[in-house]
């Protein structure tokens, strides 16, 4: 599985170096800010955004992008779903640290402009804009020739945002620090692969059923492209309706790149935990069949993939039943998934019917 990895660029553990690499680099520019508007004030590295001091109002920002989930609309020709995997990536990991999201910008590297797949994009870019509850305040169309390359005829691209929103002065981050043994953890169903391990999926497909995979029928007539490009849930709103409902919010996991693992590791590390999630939601079926043609390994998919599961949410325990209910009441899939435990390390009895339990040391 490591050389399958390594072949579909997926090598997570160069990613996860590269990205410490990078965010060494960054944090030394904090001291910049000192005395001055704009300090990062997050005291946890690792957070899915970071926090920055503009006097009465505290401002976080992130970025992200769809990645190569674009081929997967070049493949099928429809472009109107993006934005919500676009919108999603950014707003779910301002949420993760309790940030209610308010703006996005967003920019599109284009080789040649097309106006009606310009116009599909920002078509779903509105939808998921308005689900969200932000505004879209900027962006850039740029055309770079050569530097931009794609599947097939027509206008390919890549497709990045940056999103930013507020907390207010009293309210303090998630963080992971108040997270706690017995806590429980509280997952949130996604639609499907949202926006992420697409590049393992397409050489996984094409392998087994040839280079027009997209039109492949998966179930009756709904084919492999329509099951890929499955736009994202966007979570935000849940969060933000049980932060204002008072629910007891110790920790938040927007399960992206990583998988399961390597992004609640981020939440349980302050303070040295770790999880046992033995009541996850199961794979979808199309992932369950793409992980079998691909003779992907159940630890492999875990952190390549949500596997069914988009948010997770660490709750005290006699909050938990209420957080799922409000969630429920505003149309999420949401379950009890398992309890937080002392000592690190994250233990999945994982629902592909596995004999032994997947245990992940450090995300991994």
């Amino acid at each position: 599985m490591n050389d399958q990895r390594r072949q579909s660029g997926l090598d997570l553990d160069l990613g996860d170096q590269c990205s410490a690499i990078a965010y060494g680099w960054a944090k030394r520019t904090f001291p910049t800010r000192l005395g001055r508007m704009g300090l990062p004030v997050l005291q946890v590295d690792g957070s899915f955004c970071n926090l920055m001091d503009f006097g009465e109002l505290r401002v976080a920002m992130c970025s992200d992008g769809v990645g190569t989930k674009v081929e997967v609309a070049e493949r099928t020709r429809r472009y109107d779903t993006l934005g919500h995997d676009l919108v999603a990536m950014v707003v779910d990991d301002l949420a993760a640290n309790g940030v209610e999201p308010v703006n996005v910008s967003n920019i599109l590297d284009v080789d040649v402009l097309d106006a009606d797949i310009v116009d599909q994009l920002m078509r779903g870019l509105h939808e998921a804009a308005r689900v969200a509850g932000v505004a879209v305040v900027g962006g850039e169309i740029a055309e770079l020739g050569s530097r931009v390359r794609g599947w097939g005829d027509g206008m390919h691209f890549n497709w990045c945002a940056t999103a930013i929103g507020v907390l207010p002065r009293g309210i303090n981050p998630i963080d992971g620090t108040r997270v706690a043994p017995g806590d429980l953890v509280v997952a949130l169903r996604s639609r499907g692969f949202r926006s992420n391990g697409f590049s393992l999926a397409r050489r996984v497909l094409e392998a087994d059923l040839g280079p027009d995979w997209h039109d492949r029928a998966w179930d009756g007539e709904v084919t492999w492209g329509q099951v890929m490009l499955t736009p994202s849930r966007i979570y935000s709103p849940g969060v933000q309706a049980l932060i204002a409902s008072g629910c007891a919010l110790h920790g938040i996991a927007h399960v992206t790149g990583g998988g399961i693992p390597g992004n609640l590791e981020r939440v349980l590390e302050p303070n040295g935990l770790g999880a046992r999630l033995d009541r996850l939601f199961p794979p979808h079926d199309f992932m369950t069949d793409l992980i079998r043609r691909g003779g992907v390994e159940p630890r492999d998919a875990y952190r390549m993939f949500n596997m069914g599961t988009g948010m997770l949410l660490v709750v005290a325990a006699d909050d938990a039943e209420r957080c799922v209910a409000l969630l429920r009441e505003r149309r999420y899939e949401a379950q009890v998934a398992g309890v937080v435990t002392p000592g690190s390390g994250i233990t999945v009895i994982e629902p592909l019917g596995g004999r032994e339990p997947c245990v992940f040391d450090g995300g991994r």
